[in-house]
């Protein structure tokens, strides 16, 4: 017997597309389901995504990075949803209207690529569990309705031989059935994900009281926020704290379960539990943190108050080989950076964080813990998620995104952002003020200048100074006229040295150039 074709009309091809894209959401949904059972399975979208972030090529990262910031990660999943849609209304169309097996085989296609996925993270075939089993749900999902849009709702037989006629469908039935199958998908999608969070880290846990500090920082000093409107806080909140990492998922780290591995060309090598790490001497330090891919005004930057242990300690306890000069710092989902050893020992407050802003490190911003060097961009220091230290050469050793064409040093540039008044935007005539901050981490902010339109460079005045590690903020009375005016701002380090002017992009060691915003004089 040869299937027969489903009829070619519109509401036809809807159908189809509708059976096809219904059977995916089941093959993710069981998928969700099965990948919450136990902790060494994982989603495959997950997988497949982890996967284009590690193939992509440098500029799409960058572009994403550029374009969605912190969102990158939730623009990337959309992207794949949005792509397993496409997939799935094909498969439904190629299986109801040329053939049931061909499009069956798109769908063992999709299940192949996450069962691959998951063998290339290290979980080996049984990583694929969840892609099998949500393969054979869809499978069976697709079969099912093309045998019931084959019926008429009065139950008319398919025909046997060639390509005659076709019944009319069956459309109350093809629609119980499509609903059916979406509830199915929807159970399982939802069922997953309710049953994953017995995996969570323990609320308690991230809300339990940081230990107490041996060498506390003193409270700010007055004038270290100038108070302005519009202008970033000197303290950035954890919650509006820039993310940019490659955890599509935020990794679940116990107390109980945590493990810091500090080994390499050392004298002895270390094993931490999270009880060792709290029970050694607590500090905290205020700093500035910078993400390479920051563009000249960008938003990937803040400041915050870091509680932790000094990692110049550490590493003398370990006891490093004179001939080693990275430290390579690792996550638990095997990301990398790395740095120069003389930046963990010169005094600076490198340190390994379990804690910020009075609180313990949020789950997206490494808990239980993560490093931090003062003066060095994120991609080559903050490791999130901390499992390993490894003591190492830079011949030997290329982190993550030096493999990508990143520069292995990453020292942060000078920079001054102009946050008040924001692009384009509309202001009234009369009394105003330009405001921002400005980083140099290790050299400090001495000055900052302002210019409007094409008039004299004029120096802000500063806030405090609370540290060298951190930014300042800077502001200038401005009397706003009526009409479109450019405001651009230069800073000077502590060091003496100007901002540079010319526009540089952010690959591959930091943007430069002076931050220039347009705003509008309107009258009120």
């Amino acid at each position: 017997m040869i299937l027969r074709r489903f009829g070619s009309s519109p509401a036809s091809t809807l159908a189809a597309a509708a059976a096809g894209l219904v059977s995916a959401a089941v093959a993710i949904g069981i998928a969700e389901l099965v990948a919450a059972v136990d902790r060494s399975f994982r989603s495959p979208v997950l997988d497949i995504g982890d996967r284009v972030v590690d193939s992509a090529p440098p500029a799409l990262k960058d572009f994403a990075i550029e374009w969605f910031g912190s969102g990158d990660k939730a623009a990337l999943l959309i992207g794949i949803g949005v792509m397993l849609a496409i997939f799935g209304v094909a498969v439904g169309i190629v299986a109801f209207r040329v053939s049931l097996p061909l499009g069956a085989s798109g769908i063992v296609l999709l299940g192949v690529l996450g069962a691959a996925a998951a063998a290339q993270d290290g979980r080996g075939l049984g990583g694929g569990v969840p892609s099998i089993v949500g393969t054979i749900a869809a499978i069976a999902t697709l079969v099912a309705l093309y045998l019931v849009s084959m019926r008429s709702d009065a139950g008319a037989e398919a025909v046997p031989e060639g390509f005659g006629s076709s019944p009319p469908v069956g459309r109350r039935t093809l629609l119980i059935g499509l609903g059916a199958a979406a509830g199915l998908a929807m159970a399982g999608g939802v069922g997953g994900r309710l049953l994953s969070r017995r995996f969570a880290v323990p609320m308690a846990q991230r809300m339990s009281a940081l230990p107490a500090l041996d060498m506390p920082l003193p409270p700010l000093p007055p004038g270290a926020d100038l108070g302005v409107r519009g202008l970033s806080p000197f303290v950035t909140p954890n919650s509006s704290f820039y993310r940019v990492d490659t955890a599509l998922t935020v990794p679940q780290i116990t107390e109980e379960t945590f493990s810091l591995r500090v080994w390499g060309m050392v004298d002895q090598e270390l094993t931490l539990t999270y009880d060792d790490l709290i029970a050694r001497p607590q500090i905290e330090a205020d700093i500035t943190l910078a993400c390479v891919s920051n563009t000249v005004g960008g938003a990937l930057v803040g400041n915050a108050r870091w509680q932790g242990v000094r990692l110049d300690e550490l590493l003398a306890e370990a006891g490093v080989d004179s001939g080693a000069d990275q430290v390579v710092g690792r996550s638990v989902d095997g990301y990398t950076c790395g740095f120069p050893v003389a930046a963990a020992t010169d005094g600076r407050d490198a340190m390994i964080a379990i804690g910020m802003n009075g609180v313990r490190l949020p789950l997206e911003h490494g808990f239980p813990a993560r490093l931090l060097v003062p003066g060095l961009y994120g991609y080559v220091s903050a490791t999130k998620w901390l499992s390993e230290i490894e003591i190492t050469t830079f011949e030997a050793f290329d982190h993550f995104w030096n493999q990508r064409g990143w520069d292995e040093q990453g020292p942060i540039k000078t920079q001054s952002r102009i946050d008040t008044p924001r692009g384009e935007q509309r202001l009234n005539t009369g009394e105003g003020v330009i405001a921002g901050v400005a980083w140099a981490p290790l050299r400090g902010i001495s000055m900052v200048e302002v210019q409007v339109d094409d008039g004299p460079w004029q120096a802000a005045e500063l806030s405090a100074e609370v540290a060298n590690t951190t930014w300042r903020q800077f502001h200038i009375p401005w009397t706003v006229t009526e009409g479109l005016h450019v405001v651009r701002s230069r800073a000077t380090d502590g060091d003496g040295e100007l901002q540079p002017k010319a526009p540089v992009g952010a690959r591959p060691n930091g943007a430069e150039g002076w931050h220039r915003v347009r705003a509008f004089g309107v009258e009120a």
